[in-house]
């Protein structure tokens, strides 16, 4: 106990500026303080901080250790917090951001019921196509779609995604089905409009290698929501996201097509500034997203 109250004592001094902030915000004497300093560095052999009169200052050993005391007191507030009264009690301000198709789909639904487990948390939800820069605007998640750039960003997967031509049934009947993607030159295509970023056209796995194509079609668009209404309309074949469709395959309005020359799926992640320090609400919605979104029954039956 003796050697966690000097931990804390460090991490005070140094948080709130000075020997006597510390001392004032635990009810004690600024002595006291000072002992439980003097007592850490000489149980460390090392000198961590520089005291005068008028401030106090970090050596270069102090800073790395203040990281690892602020590390391992965060676990260990965490840790008391997941058992105490009974169950988890996460708390304060949740902002997350998402794109917004995936986003009023998959992780909109979603939030209600997180608070519902953890009443103590209040919660913002950004949509946005853009790509939201976490640490700068302050916000504590994103979910995103697709393969991340490298970054200083943590990452976690969540599930895969792949992309899948599809039609109706309907659609089907009139115009046949497809055997390679060869077949698409003869079928009324959804494309995304040249201004969209899906530049290098439909991915596809032939022969071993991934090949892209561009079909035409008389009509294309640059959302994808409405080529997704259109193609459930019966007005062609959309090559659509897995998170995107999945329900309407499962129901049977649409039907997935050459899928043995599917490209390699890519991912769903939650991405966040940083894992030290990481508040006990963010942890928890990483892992109620994960438990989500890891089961299949989620994906066919989303909105």
């Amino acid at each position: 106990m003796d050697k966690l109250k000097q931990l804390e004592s460090f991490v005070s001094v140094v948080t709130r500026g000075s020997l006597t902030a510390a001392a004032n915000a635990e009810g004690v004497a600024p002595a006291i303080m000072g002992r439980r300093l003097d007592a850490l560095e000489e149980r460390l052999g090392v000198k961590l901080l520089i005291r005068t009169t008028r401030r106090i200052t970090l050596t270069h050993e102090g800073s790395a250790f203040l990281e690892d005391c602020q590390r391992l007191l965060a676990d260990m507030a965490n840790a008391e917090a997941s058992v105490s009264a009974g169950g988890v009690k996460a708390s304060g301000h949740l902002r997350i951001t998402a794109p917004a198709g995936f986003g009023r789909r998959h992780v909109a639904p979603l939030v209600p019921r997180f608070r519902e487990l953890h009443a103590d948390v209040t919660i913002s939800l950004n949509l946005s196509d853009r790509v939201v820069d976490l640490a700068g605007e302050g916000y504590d998640c994103a979910v995103r779609v697709g393969d991340l750039p490298d970054s200083s960003l943590v990452s976690v997967r969540m599930a895969d995604n792949r992309r899948l031509c599809v039609a109706t049934p309907d659609y089907l009947k009139r115009h046949g089905t497809l055997q390679t993607p060869a077949d698409l030159s003869r079928h009324e295509c959804l494309s995304l409009s040249s201004d969209a970023s899906q530049t290098r056209g439909w991915a596809f796995t032939v022969k071993g290698e991934v090949v892209y194509m561009k079909p035409g079609g008389p009509l294309d668009c640059s959302d994808g929501q409405v080529l997704h209404d259109w193609c459930l309309a019966g007005w062609g074949i959309a090559w659509r996201s897995t998170w995107e469709v999945e329900s309407e395959i499962a129901a049977g309005r649409l039907v997935p097509m050459l899928e043995e020359f599917a490209a390699p799926a890519n991912g769903i992640y939650a991405v966040f500034p940083q894992r030290k320090h990481l508040p006990l609400r963010v942890r928890l919605w990483i892992d109620f997203l994960k438990e989500s979104y890891g089961k299949a029954e989620f994906w066919k039956t989303a909105a």
